[in-house]
């Protein structure tokens, strides 16, 4: 396929997103379970609606078999109390046939009219225990023949794990007709990037000190590259801000003071994603902290001792705050994820002290083509295109 290069009158601009929690995931004390703040229809939409209401452009609903609740049926009820922001639902690959899985997705874009994005998930499921290899060849296969129903008359696929032959498309047409949603992906092994560089649109991290970042940047790009293809790049973190940096730290320590390490270890390993090596980081990078838990001066990382999965936060005031997000957009991030606890009360601080001060937008379509960006740059590595 021709990719042809386009261009953007958003380039300074950054997808500003927040974070549903469907998995059990919010707190006013870290790792206190708060009945008011479990993972319910009521409590989740809530979290959407002042999203959409304070101007964040997508919104993370994740996914989880063990807790929580399920995705799509979210995202699509949501789409009849929404009318802005976007969704960046998760699809855990493999998890449903393919085939169905397109027209799902098709149907929830048309609900949406247009406002889908997919965030592609490899993880083992329920009961199983899979070759990290395999789980990626089975995510490489999925996402093609998603390709082929939403852009061909026909899927034709002959692979590994599955194999269809001259099925129609007609269902499974997204209301995108530029190739259906975008995909936003986060991994770290070499079979992951190459899944999100043959395949995938913005590559999502989590939070680490920026060298560490950068590097895996560059490494994405390469694999990218190397299939003619341009990404996004993407963070996934929490925010900590308040109108003094001082308050803020006060607290990030305030949020996990009730918080007992042993049951935090057991929150964290009941994910699915518990011995991934993206999770492993996210370790390391708490055993880099200082005695604080802070591995760079706005950078804390006691999230991640109650949390698989993104462990950190940004911390500080708001013009702290929007000197880091500036930082990293200079690097080439241009979608940023954000959450904090409780995700309501967050959402109304960063909402109303930074988010108006940023200039933000939806990412464009990438798929054949590249994207408005060329975020190949973190750290030294060239001049912007």
């Amino acid at each position: 396929m021709t990719i042809v290069p386009i261009t953007s009158a958003d380039l300074d601009a950054a997808e500003v997103s927040w974070f549903s929690a469907l998995c059990s995931d919010d707190y006013a004390f870290l790792g206190v379970p708060d009945g008011a703040l479990r993972s319910s229809w009521q409590h989740c939409s809530d979290i959407v609606r002042k999203a959409d209401a304070l101007g964040f452009r997508n919104i993370l609903c994740p996914s989880s078999y063990q807790v929580g609740q399920d995705t799509l049926s979210f995202v699509a009820a949501c789409s009849q109390i929404t009318s802005n922001i976007n969704f960046l639902a998760a699809i855990r690959c493999g998890e449903m046939q393919p085939i169905m899985l397109a027209r799902t997705i098709a149907t929830l874009d048309h609900m949406l009219s247009g406002r889908l994005t997919l965030n592609v998930i490899s993880s083992d499921f329920p009961g199983e225990v899979a070759d990290s290899a395999f789980r990626y060849r089975r995510s490489h296969e999925v996402v093609e023949i998603l390709r082929q129903a939403w852009t061909r008359e026909e899927i034709n696929f002959e692979g590994e794990v599955y194999q269809f032959k001259g099925l129609s498309t007609e269902p499974a047409r997204p209301y995108q007709q530029n190739g259906g949603p975008l995909l936003y992906f986060g991994g770290y092994s070499p079979d992951a990037l190459e899944l999100c560089g043959a395949q995938c649109d913005v590559y999502l991290m989590w939070p680490e000190p920026k060298e560490q970042l950068a590097e895996r940047m560059r490494a994405v790009h390469a694999r990218a590259s190397a299939h003619g293809r341009t990404l996004d790049y993407g963070l996934r973190v929490h925010m900590i801000v308040r109108d003094t940096e001082q308050e803020a730290r006060d607290y990030a320590e305030h949020l996990v003071s009730k918080l007992d390490d042993e049951y935090g270890r057991l929150i964290r390993e009941r994910a699915h994603d518990s011995i991934s090596l993206g999770v492993h980081h996210q370790a390391r990078t708490r055993e880099l902290a200082d005695q604080f838990g802070y591995v760079e001066r706005h950078l804390w990382t006691g999230i991640g001792r109650a949390r698989s999965g993104c462990g950190a936060a940004i911390v500080g005031s708001t013009d702290q705050v929007l000197s880091e997000l500036e930082d990293y957009r200079k690097m080439g991030i241009r979608a940023f994820i954000l959450s904090g606890y409780p995700h309501l009360d967050e959402a109304e601080h960063f909402g109303t002290k930074v988010l108006p001060q940023l200039k933000t937008c939806s990412l464009p379509h990438a798929y054949g083509r590249v994207p408005a960006t060329v975020p190949a740059t973190p750290l030294g590595m060239g001049e912007r295109h």
